[in-house]
């Protein structure tokens, strides 16, 4: 059986922000700008703190089997969790989306590369 491809999404919302931690994020914001969004296997995060509170952490992993995705998403929530918690960030509304890219259907140039 292939290897499967898993992209897991956490987003959430800050919460309580200080206005130190506030500052911090500001300065760090380029950084962690949308426009360098990616899923890879150490998570991305993407934040626009001046415009609203809220976060996005982008993780991928590789699984042989489905019974597998489940702790994939553990491991990418946990991340997340650790990442905020040792920055001192409270966080609320916790939430993930994990997709097997095996079962996303194919665009119309993915189905014709796919019939080569």
């Amino acid at each position: 059986m292939p290897a499967r491809t898993i992209r897991v999404t956490v987003r959430g919302a800050f919460h309580a922000l200080t206005p130190e931690q506030r500052d911090a994020l500001l300065a760090d914001a380029a950084a962690h700008d949308v426009a360098y969004a990616a899923f890879t296997a150490d998570g991305t995060m993407t934040y626009d703190i001046a415009a609203r509170p809220f976060f996005t952490f982008r993780y991928a992993a590789t699984v042989e089997q489905e019974s597998d995705i489940p702790a994939v998403t553990a491991r990418a929530e946990a991340a997340a969790q650790q990442w905020l918690g040792s920055r001192g960030y409270d966080f609320r509304n916790l939430t993930s989306q994990t997709v097997d890219l095996s079962l996303t259907p194919l665009g119309k140039r993915g189905r014709r590369e796919a019939a080569r």
